[in-house]
């Protein structure tokens, strides 16, 4: 089975190493393969621009070519639309004298170690959602290693998370009729304190509650589908790229140790940018030199997983020109 035959890749790695252009070949190869392609970037760095040598893609669908389309996620736009939803949905299931914690709160929560992370799973989770509604691959060009395991661990956090706020709600709502029955209302027979006269109240809050449960289980189910659709071989691979140099390889040993650990489906390796045998010269044969080590390293490493080999190309690849000829370069590994 063909990656680009794949519902879902991600394509991840340190910054530096070539993963928008193989991103962006990717996309190019597929549609070369009769696919209609969604490319989304959600590095904050955004370059998908830059390589198919365009003014401007940003947040909404544009059409690079024929059945290719992209997207780029802005983090910092994803945290204030997020916030934005959160305080409406709030608003709509408290009391107008709550609003000012209300606003206080999201305030607080906006610089708060993780809410650009939970608003991005939440849009990626979308994103793909309706993605596959209308493409038949769903391309990610990701943030550098580390965000990409964040994004990719975050879903089973969110669902213990809202679980435990459900959990909460509950025993809010329990605690709320024990009082409600023990404790006489205004407006109601003192005689018969069970009997309020104001029940739609009651009623309202009920409402209120069962609106808010219904928004966090939704939440909770939508991304529960990530994570599966993550670990499912079937539908998605993940791809990372390295240059054949200490650091990449260091981390991407890292990355590598801590994706299988959460059995998530790791499909290969692209070595990108290996000097190629013509390349002349004393300082390029002493870069190939150091490089055949890495090289080597790379096959004991990372023994287990398909590797993918790139060489250096002797100019930039921008432009859908370009990247359709290294979309062939892509295709002679096998990919």
């Amino acid at each position: 089975m063909l990656l680009t035959d794949k519902r879902v890749l991600l394509i991840g790695g340190k910054g530096g190493v070539g993963k928008t252009t193989v991103s962006s070949a990717l996309a190019v190869l597929a549609t070369q393969r009769n696919k209609k392609v969604l490319l989304v970037s959600t590095d904050p760095a955004h370059s998908l621009a830059d390589a198919f040598d365009r003014e401007k893609i940003g947040d909404k669908v544009t059409r690079l070519a024929p059945n290719l389309d992209a997207l780029e996620l802005d983090p910092d736009q994803e945290v204030e639309q997020h916030l934005a939803r959160v305080t409406a949905q709030l608003k709509r299931y408290t009391r107008p004298e709550m609003f000012s914690e209300i606003a206080r709160q999201m305030r607080l929560t906006r610089q708060s170690p993780g809410a650009q992370e939970a608003a991005m799973l939440e849009r990626i989770a979308n994103t793909i959602e309706l993605g596959l509604a209308e493409y038949d691959l769903v391309i990610f060009d990701t943030a550098p290693t580390g965000h990409t395991l964040r994004l990719l661990s975050l879903p089973e956090a969110m669902a213990a998370w809202t679980q435990g706020l459900l959990n909460a709600n509950k025993r809010s709502e329990k605690l709320g009729e024990v009082l409600g029955h023990l404790t006489p209302k205004a407006g109601r027979d003192i005689n018969n304190p069970l009997i309020d006269p104001a029940e739609h109240a009651t009623d309202g809050m009920d409402e209120r509650n069962k609106a808010l449960t219904e928004t966090l289980l939704a939440r909770q189910r939508l991304l529960t589908r990530t994570r599966e659709l993550f670990l499912d071989s079937q539908s998605t691979a993940l791809l990372f790229v390295l240059t054949p140099e200490k650091l990449p390889i260091l981390e991407t040993g890292r990355a590598v140790t801590a994706l299988m650990a959460e059995k998530l489906p790791l499909a290969g390796l692209v070595v990108n940018r290996i000097l190629p045998d013509t390349a002349d010269g004393d300082f390029l044969a002493q870069r190939r030199a150091q490089e055949k080590n890495h090289l080597a390293q790379i096959d004991r490493d990372f023994s287990q997983l398909t590797r993918f080999k790139l060489p250096l190309q002797a100019t930039d690849i921008q432009g859908l020109s370009a990247l359709t000829q290294f979309a062939s370069l892509l295709a002679k590994t096998g990919i």
